[in-house]
């Protein structure tokens, strides 16, 4: 009997398409994790399964389809962080802004860092890694070289052993070992000490996401501000404003956004932590105007990223 793989080598392109479908959610995965964008990872994933449809006579099975896949999918992304800027947060981006003042205007000259809206049906080895698509993950790795943030992502993430990912790179096990000592010492200077899925396995984190809904809605700014850390911080890309403090964080709330009606339009997981999609009423219809998603800190919200114009996000519904 004809395997799927010989099929698939024979120019069956639908035997191709069965061969590689159980790997392309965690390939788009992977090149999010290197790309910090959704829409570039659909697009490096599409680029990745031509040059696998193309250069399918070659593959001779000394590692496995999935390896195979890895190691083309991590070179396309290479190549693409190395011809584009890397994504940024409001932080990395400029200094806080005042909260009453001017707010900017959505901006394409910043390539923002982009949210992975996490699906229902995703594989469980995905979701025991929520821990390395977490938002704070995700831009630590951005200050990476790109050939650092493979390393690191296929041997710290995908349990990839040194000779494979030197073999998958197409370099020796030493510069592997070392550009992944480079990059660990890099993410540790950069990335929280506690990760969210620590933080929220420790804090009633869904009772204060209920709690911030309840009072989203209702316009209540004094139990919004119950519910957040000294140092909160509100970013809201493409605007390149961004309020640090819970001064200025109320003030946000209190003297402007809250000046008009919101309503949770659906509750979500983003990056693998808690958020929701609102809608604010303008001329007398519900817009879905922001994602926001929370990021915990000893129990409070110490993190509100506030993703506006969001109806692209959505496009896939990942």
């Amino acid at each position: 009997m004809v395997s799927l793989l010989e099929q698939a080598m024979s120019g069956d392109e639908r035997a191709f398409a069965r061969l590689v479908d159980p790997h392309r959610r965690e390939l788009t995965v992977h090149c999010y994790r290197m790309l910090a964008s959704a829409e570039d990872a659909d697009d490096a994933v599409q680029e990745t399964l031509l040059a696998a449809w193309r250069a399918l006579a070659t593959f001779e099975g000394r590692s496995s389809l999935r390896a195979w896949l890895y190691r083309i999918a991590t070179n396309v992304c290479i190549r693409l962080a190395e011809r584009r800027p890397p994504r940024v947060l409001s932080f990395d981006a400029g200094p806080a802004r005042d909260p009453l003042g001017d707010l900017g205007t959505p901006t394409t000259d910043i390539a923002w860092l982009e949210p992975w809206i996490d699906s229902a049906d995703d594989p469980a080895d995905l979701i025991s890694r929520r821990e390395t698509i977490e938002l704070a993950y995700i831009a630590a790795l951005q200050h990476l070289p790109a050939n650092q943030r493979a390393v690191l992502i296929l041997r710290d993430v995908l349990d990839f052993s040194a000779s494979e990912t030197a073999d998958l790179l197409d370099t020796s096990v030493a510069s592997v070992t070392s550009a992944l000592q480079r990059a660990r010492q890099t993410l540790a200077e950069r990335r929280p000490a506690r990760s969210q899925q620590t933080e929220r396995a420790t804090a009633h984190d869904q009772d204060a996401i209920d709690a911030f809904v309840d009072a989203f809605e209702r316009g209540d700014v004094r139990q919004i501000v119950a519910l957040l850390a000294e140092d909160v911080r509100f970013t809201m890309p493409p605007l390149p404003a961004w309020f640090d403090g819970l001064a200025d964080v109320t003030r946000f709330f209190a003297e402007r956004s809250l000046l008009t009606p919101w309503r949770v339009e659906r509750r979500l997981e983003v990056n693998g932590q808690p958020a929701f999609l609102g809608a604010q009423q303008r001329d007398g219809r519900w817009q879905p105007s922001a994602l926001m998603v929370f990021s915990f800190r000893g129990g409070r919200i110490s993190w509100i990223a506030s993703f506006l114009d969001p109806r692209d996000l959505f496009r896939a519904d990942r």
